[in-house]
């Protein structure tokens, strides 16, 4: 257990600086200061006042909590713990299915290298915990024919208000539910039937589940908006990065193709029956996590299981051959590894300073901008949260600036389409860009604009030449 532990620890050692931890801690900030949530954006020039459903509030208070007594170290203790809670979970999932501990193990350190894709200070982290206790239920209940149902409903009450991957939940639920409700027997394909009484509480459970999503501070728009994110957002999906689908030819890919290999072969060459159950839900994650690479973790948590039954030929742990000295000294070097290598603050700062303009934004504490300036989408939760007087073009919330049509022109601006007319717009008088970009690259060579600031992560433009006009009222100061 401890070598999955220390695995973890490498794996998300340093992983700090994801882009919407910023202004996750500032709308925790605003919630704990003045006791209600914000309900339109506050953040921005380009969609101010606009109405906003802050899907993921809840879990934002821990990290602000955990920022506030530990900066970054805190919250990257946070993120460790929550990733560590989730793999020992997983842990004992794949146990109760193999009987197989060191099988288990593997199959979890496989695991591992699927779910890193969402390592880091990120909210979705506690919907991952959520599915695991949501996982442990049912399979309490398929295992021993009983299981605390009544939790469940609960669990989406916390996980509705937490983050829109309780959707991810209730299909699964709803997978495993159905499954009992058909009677198969083809070939290696099996489905038990529940009983008329394990029937009427999982359909009692899962309306009781669909009530408790609306029990949440912003009602039926909260509820449906991993639907309005589905259907609505096409941009977010079209050009976000967690968005894409599994690339085969970088690691991560080979990593899942490994993992299709294995339940692929396994399918093949071992005679056991296949559950209806297990078949629906494998095929329902790899689909999301194919599709779109920010679900490889959900990947992840569904075969592991899957996994460690294949993988029962490894040797069953024996205790009788156990060497209890030697294992107490590996633990201990682990433990002491792990001390020895924990980033201290200044080591974390610096990830921040590598991925985030600092050097940019100490220069803007020291020359106040003196009209409105065009951020670089990831950096925009960084900026607001540094400078409260900053107010930027766009951050990594992505819908509320879909919703307005902002987005469409950012990203017209970074492929060089109407970008003057969009400068003008908006009344763009400053761009903080990196210097790879296109756009970056292009005013810097156009007399209407300077370089004020340069290093290697940043470049701020000011436009030198006539101040543009604004074109929309909503703009105006």
């Amino acid at each position: 257990m401890f070598l999955l532990v220390t695995l973890l620890f490498i794996s998300a050692r340093g992983n700090i600086a994801d882009p919407d931890l910023w202004w996750h801690l500032r709308n925790a900030e605003y919630l704990l200061e003045f006791h209600h949530l914000p309900r339109h954006d506050l953040y921005s020039f380009t969609v101010s006042g606009h109405p906003w459903v802050n899907t993921e509030w809840l879990s934002e208070i821990p990290f602000y909590l955990s920022w506030r007594f530990g900066g970054l170290e805190g919250v990257h203790a946070l993120t460790l713990f929550v990733i560590i809670a989730i793999f020992l979970g997983l842990l004992y999932l794949c146990y109760k299915e193999s009987r197989n501990f060191k099988a288990s193990i593997a199959a979890c350190c496989l695991a591992t290298f699927l779910a890193r894709v969402s390592f880091g200070p990120r909210t979705i982290l506690f919907g991952y915990a959520y599915l695991i206790v949501l996982l442990i239920i049912l399979q309490r209940l398929r295992l021993r024919g009983d299981g605390p149902l009544w939790l469940i409903p609960p669990l989406f009450c916390l996980w509705a208000n937490t983050h829109g991957s309780w959707l991810l939940g209730f299909i699964v639920f709803l997978i495993i539910g159905t499954a009992g409700f058909l009677p198969v027997r083809w070939e290696r394909l099996e489905s038990d039937r529940w009983t008329p009484l394990q029937r009427r509480k999982i359909a009692l459970t899962g309306l009781a589940s669909c009530a408790a999503v609306f029990i949440n501070p912003f009602g039926i728009g909260l509820a449906f908006y991993p639907f309005d994110l589905a259907f609505r957002q096409k941009l977010n999906i079209a050009h976000v990065a967690e968005w894409v689908s599994v690339n085969f030819h970088d690691v991560r890919g080979k990593v899942v193709f490994a993992v299709l290999i294995i339940l692929l072969i396994g399918a093949l060459l071992r005679q056991d029956r296949w559950s209806l159950t297990d078949v629906g839900l494998v095929v329902f994650a790899l689909y999301c996590g194919l599709t779109y690479i920010r679900f490889l973790f959900l990947v992840g948590i569904v075969v592991a299981p899957q996994i460690s039954k294949l993988l029962d030929f490894i040797p069953r742990y024996r205790p009788d051959i156990d060497k209890p000295l030697l294992n107490t000294c590996l633990i201990a070097w682990m433990i002491l590894a792990i001390c020895w290598y924990w980033p201290r603050s200044a080591e974390l700062q610096n990830s921040v300073n590598q991925q985030y303009p600092s050097e940019a934004l100490g220069f803007l504490h020291t020359h106040p901008l003196k009209g409105r300036m065009l951020n670089f989408y990831l950096w925009g939760g960084y900026l607001g949260w540094n400078d409260r007087n900053l107010k930027i073009f766009v951050d990594s919330r992505v819908d509320i600036f879909e919703y307005d049509g902002v987005l469409k022109d950012y990203l017209d601006l970074l492929s060089l389409n109407r970008s003057e007319s969009i400068l003008n717009k908006y009344q763009i008088g400053y761009v903080l860009f990196p210097p790879s970009e296109p756009l970056a690259y292009a005013l810097e060579h156009d007399s209407n604009w300077r370089v004020i600031f340069k290093d290697d992560l940043s470049v701020l433009l000011e436009r030198s030449g006539e101040s543009p006009t604004i074109t929309e009222s909503r703009f105006a100061p």
